[in-house]
Formats: C-alpha cells, sequence, structure tokens
C-alpha cells in the first residue's frame, strides 16, 4: 500500500496542488518581490543623482597646463573694519581668496586653518582675504570678531561671484600667485594643509613671471583651468550680454525684440525684463544671446 494514499484520500485526491491559503501566500511572496523591486530601483536612481550632482563633481580636477592661470579680476569693497579693500593692492603677495558665509558649516570648520596661516606666513608676503556672501554684514561682523579672524573680511555681491565665474558652493577658495594670477580654485571644504602647499609654492616664485610649474593639490572640488565672467557682460545694460560688437542700431533693435518675446521660465515677464531683474536665470539667458546672434548675423 502506497503510503501517501491517506493523504490522497483525506485531500480529495488533491496533494501536491495549492489551498486558499497557499494562493494567499503566494500572492504574499510576489507582493514582497515587487516592493522589493521598487525599492532597488528607488535606491539605484538615488545612488545615480547623488553621483552626478554630488560625488562627481566634488571629484572633477582639471588638468593644468601653462596660459591656465588668468589674472584675478578686479574688486573694490569696504571691509568689515570700514577700510577699502582692493585686491589690485595685493599684487607681490600670495593671496588666498575665500567666499564664504557664517551660516556655511564647511566655512566654519576650515577658518580657523586660514587664521593659523596668516599668522604664520604674512611676514612671507602672504594674506588671506574673505568675501562674505551673507546677506547683510551684521551677523559677519559678530562672527568676524567670534572667531578672531586676523585677515580682511569684506561682505561681496552678485556681481563680485559673477566676475569669479559664478559662486556655486561654499566655501569657494582661489590661490593666488605673486603676479596676480589665479593659481587654483577649491570648491567645497578643502584641507588646509592642500592649500597650505598651494601657497608654499607660489611664495618662492617670481613676483612678475608665471609659475607654469605649479602642482595643485590632488583634493576633490580642485580645479586649475579657471574660467572667469566677462565684465563687459556682467556690467552689461542687458546683464549677461557683451553688447561690445554691436552698433547703435543694433543695441535698440535687440532691445525692441527683447521687449516682443515674453521669457517662459514663469515669470511673466519680457525678456529684457527678465534680464534686468534676474540675471540667474539660464533660459532668458539662452533666448536673449540668440536673438542678439540674429542680428550680428543679419547685419542690421
Amino acid at each position: 500500500m502506497d503510503l501517501n494514499e491517506p493523504e490522497r484520500a483525506a485531500d480529495g485526491g488533491k496533494t501536491g496542488q495549492p489551498e486558499a491559503g497557499g494562493k494567499v501566500t503566494r500572492f504574499a511572496s510576489r507582493g514582497k518581490v515587487l516592493i522589493g523591486a521598487v525599492l532597488a530601483v528607488i535606491l539605484v536612481s538615488g545612488l545615480y543623482l547623488v553621483n552626478r550632482y554630488w560625488i562627481a563633481p566634488a571629484l572633477q580636477t582639471q588638468a593644468m597646463t601653462s596660459g591656465d592661470h588668468p589674472v584675478a579680476p578686479v574688486i573694490s569693497l569696504t571691509d568689515v573694519e570700514g577700510k577699502k579693500l582692493e585686491l589690485a593692492e595685493y599684487k607681490g603677495k600670495v593671496v588666498v581668496l575665500d567666499f564664504w558665509a557664517t551660516w556655511c558649516g564647511p566655512c566654519r570648520i576650515e577658518i580657523p586653518g586660514l587664521v593659523e596661516m596668516q599668522n604664520k606666513y604674512t611676514n612671507r608676503g602672504f594674506s588671506v582675504i574673505g568675501i562674505s556672501l551673507d546677506d547683510e554684514p551684521g551677523p559677519v561682523v559678530q562672527f568676524y570678531r567670534e572667531f578672531k579672524m586676523n585677515y580682511p573680511v569684506a561682505v561681496g555681491n552678485q556681481r563680485i561671484g559673477e566676475l569669479f565665474g559664478g559662486i556655486i558652493g561654499l566655501p569657494t577658495t582661489f590661490v593666488i600667485g605673486r603676479d596676480g594670477r589665479i593659481y587654483a580654485k577649491h570648491t567645497g571644504a578643502t584641507d588646509v594643509s592642500v592649500i597650505e602647499d598651494e601657497v608654499q609654492q607660489l611664495l618662492a616664485m617670481s613676483p612678475t613671471a608665471e609659475k607654469a610649474d605649479f602642482k595643485p593639490g590632488l583634493a576633490a572640488g580642485t580645479s586649475t583651468k579657471i574660467e572667469l565672467g566677462d565684465p563687459a557682460a556682467i556690467d552689461s545694460e542687458i546683464p549677461g550680454l557683451n553688447l561690445t560688437k554691436l552698433t547703435a542700431a543694433q543695441k535698440e533693435a535687440l532691445k525692441k525684440a527683447l521687449t516682443e518675446l515674453h521669457c517662459p521660465c514663469g515669470c511673466n515677464f519680457t525678456l529684457l525684463k527678465c534680464r534686468q531683474v534676474d540675471r540667474a536665470c539660464t533660459i532668458s539667458l539662452k533666448m536673449a544671446k540668440e536673438q542678439m546672434e540674429k542680428i550680428l548675423k543679419s547685419g542690421v
């Protein structure tokens, strides 16, 4: 007699087939697999976005070649002590120009190291300059005193940020040689030892000749190929457009065209108005540049 016969008899000969409860269990298992797959997709998508917008940009370090070191823009400010701060007057010195803000956590971590560097190298022709991007000077003055900052600090503005190619993250630190050229740019918190090594190299350079053998620190966020803003475009009556190639008639034609078109960014302004009130709008900037190119090609 087959030992399995009682079981077949007991369940009506349906042994081996799933019961109703088995169907529920099977559907529950499939549900778990589906949820797991969705979570896996979300995780992979999240890792992709983190890598694209955080890790990858931080790890980009551009190769250096001679001639990649532009002269630092001319800036004139008043520091927190009421003194004139002219970057041009620091030519002949090595300068660490630090863009920061009181609300920036990494900036707070980095500043004590800059204070120490100022103490260490000031007698060798070195200075740190701090440019705060706070909205008002009050917190900056308080922070300046609290952290015993021993170098000039001033509150900057959007124009200065644009002159230096746009400040997209804080801190952003530029290392400038005795010749007034920018040799390195660090975006994000950077170990002070990296900046100090670059400073030591530049302190040994000639005050007039470009240091072609400069070796930047290989830290995340370091760039040696510096792209600065165009002063003619930044100070233009149509912000972002260099109008120096246009005749007076072409300028008027451009203004007319930009007044007749509306920016699709959602501001409900004309292209001209959007450029004037929102310099950061990339949509109006792109469209305005296209209109300018049309006018230049048409020879109006």
